[in-house]
């Protein structure tokens, strides 16, 4: 291996790569410690759930302009084949992070320089305004520039197809394919051509926001209770740049940022990691609210796709929500009012990832809507509505990891249409003389009381992938036979495409894409599910438990129960 790398990093060397990259490279050469050198050269940045992503540095395992391009002329060739009587367009967009305007400029070169027609925006701008633009523009493809929540140290190459999604099969294993075909950066056409570049400016938000304000449900609960305080941070990202100006067009008169992270910036300087899903990114605002008595608090991640909330319990106090929560206040919402409303249709329907809590399927099952089952990612649930269209309409998607998706315009996770929604929601309560805390206890009463946690291992560079490897293959071939005190009725292998009733041995086929998924479902309802993290060097274990509640009054009992399940659970996994 070691030879292997070093074979490759002088190859890098040999090329024409700019002297502050072969400088880099020489001192991971001559460094007593090969594990740098290996973990930036032992394979190619690859397309995962998320696309190319990366810590930032020399090697071709590293965000870097040549990885980078080399990405970029193998997507170039591939839509140059993929739609050859076509002038090829692209969309391009990039979040706050260190260097993701030169990235994107860099790779606008390459497409131009490759007689592919590029709308770049201006200035930083959300994921889901390039998804919007895709659609909009009637382009084959596009890219955004952005790790999301990773690091500071992290950048990434997000390649979407042409109906405004993420890149699925075939396409993400061709465009990997046709990248394989480059042996060096030396390949790369950096030659730009500048009549191929279109800059989109500040009057292309316009469209996306009408397109948004179509979505409310409620104009007149707004209107009611248009001064309900609500906070907001962007945490130095690009959510900045549009989620202000979508509240204010919905009618919001007292929604208040966290002008400390107003500012973009890819140092994160306010925060240890900025991802919404961490209580401490939102301590800024958490602050802020008890400051003015917000009822709401609301927080996105750098690109602009995530959303973390707080809400007030009871006790006035402020609760952090996870995602799975979020995501079923929404979902009763959504459907809640279009059936008041008698737009409800049996053509409608919702979407969720596996790994997402089983609520939602009783949400749905309970307004006669169908609720479909994915692989993580949103481009799964993009692939669903593409297969159902003109027969079934697509309302709402989730994944508990704090994505949302209302309507089709956009055909990824946004924040900015989910903070809108959620705020909505807040001043629908209140018009109901209840709270976003009390409709949540309102869904647990009428579908039972679902709980669940997360525990990511963070494994790094290659000796951490192969223990990854390893403790999959572990579980894959090793069940436990019980687990939280239950015993383990079934077994899905995901990436065999087979299920397995554990009792009697038989075996079923999946119905769904290839992936490196386990999960594990207890005879008493739990479901525990194993991946490997698509963007970061992680190995993620998903819980999800449930139990029915007729009172309120019992509720915190039966939290507490659940909560000393879910510590079984991860005490039998030895996490």
């Amino acid at each position: 291996m070691l030879e292997q790398v070093k074979a490759k990093a002088s190859k890098w060397l040999e090329s024409n790569i700019d002297e502050n990259s072969k400088k880099e490279i020489r001192t991971l050469l001559e460094s007593q410690n090969p594990d740098p050198l290996i973990d930036a050269f032992y394979k190619d940045l690859e397309f995962g759930t998320g696309g190319l992503r990366g810590v930032m540095g020399a090697g071709s395992n590293r965000m870097n302009k040549y990885t980078l391009g080399m990405a970029t002329q193998g997507l170039s060739n591939y839509l140059k084949k993929s739609f050859p009587d076509k002038q090829v367009k692209v969309a391009l967009a990039y979040d706050c992070r260190n260097s993701s305007q030169f990235f994107a400029e860099t790779a606008a070169n390459i497409f131009s320089a490759n007689g592919i027609k590029v709308y770049l925006f201006k200035n930083l701008r959300p994921t889901p305004l390039l998804s919007f633009a895709i659609r909009h523009l009637g382009c084959q493809s596009g890219v955004v520039i952005t790790a999301s929540h990773n690091p500071k140290i992290y950048n990434g190459y997000k390649a979407y197809w042409e109906d405004g999604a993420q890149v699925t099969d075939p396409h993400d294993q061709n465009i990997v394919d046709e990248v394989a075909k480059i042996k060096s950066p030396d390949e790369v056409n950096f030659n730009k051509n500048d009549s191929l570049i279109e800059i989109l400016g500040a009057d292309f938000d316009q469209i996306y926001l009408k397109a948004l304000r179509g979505l409310s449900l409620n104009p007149e609960a707004i209107k009611a209770h248009h001064d309900i305080p609500i906070v907001f941070s962007s945490i130095h990202g690009t959510a900045i740049t549009l989620v202000p100006q979508c509240m204010k067009e919905w009618g919001f008169t007292n929604f208040q940022t966290v002008t400390e992270q107003d500012e973009p910036d890819g140092n994160f300087p306010t925060v240890i990691f900025p991802n919404p899903e961490e209580k401490e990114a939102l301590s800024m605002a958490l602050k802020k609210a008890e400051a003015i008595g917000a009822a709401l608090v609301t927080a996105s991640d750098p690109d602009g796709d995530r959303v973390g909330i707080a809400v007030r319990d009871h006790q006035n106090n402020l609760v952090l929500l996870n995602g799975n929560q979020t995501g079923a206040i929404l979902a009763w919402y959504i459907l809640s009012q279009l059936k008041e409303k008698g737009k409800l249709q049996p053509k409608h329907f919702i979407a969720k990832t596996i790994v997402t809590s089983n609520l939602f399927d009783s949400i749905a099952e309970s307004y006669g809507v169908k609720c479909y089952n994915t692989l993580t990612g949103f481009k799964y649930i993009a692939t669903v509505i593409r297969e159902k269209e003109g027969e079934e309409q697509f309302i709402f998607g989730a994944e508990e990891s704090y994505g949302y998706m209302i309507g089709d315009f956009v055909r990824d996770k946004d924040a900015v249409s989910a903070i809108a929604m959620i705020s909505e929601v807040a001043a629908y309560a209140k018009q109901e003389g209840t709270t976003l805390y009390g409709i949540l206890q309102k869904i647990y009463l009428d579908h039972g009381l679902y709980k669940e946690a997360l525990t990511s291992l963070t494994k790094e560079g290659k000796k951490g992938a192969d223990e990854i490897t390893r403790i999959m293959e572990d579980f894959r071939t090793n069940p436990p036979k019980t687990l939280g005190g239950a015993g383990v009725a079934s077994l899905l292998d995901y990436q065999r495409g087979i299920g397995r009733d554990l009792a009697s041995g038989k075996e079923y086929q999946l119905d769904f894409p290839k992936s490196n998924v386990l999960q594990f479902i207890t005879e008493d309802g739990s479901k525990i599910s194993l991946r490997p993290s698509g963007t970061e060097p992680k190995i993620k274990f998903y819980f999800s438990v449930n139990t029915r509640v007729n009172d309120l009054n019992n509720l915190a009992t039966a939290e507490k129960q659940l909560d000393e399940k879910l510590a079984q659970l991860k005490k039998d996994l030895k996490l």
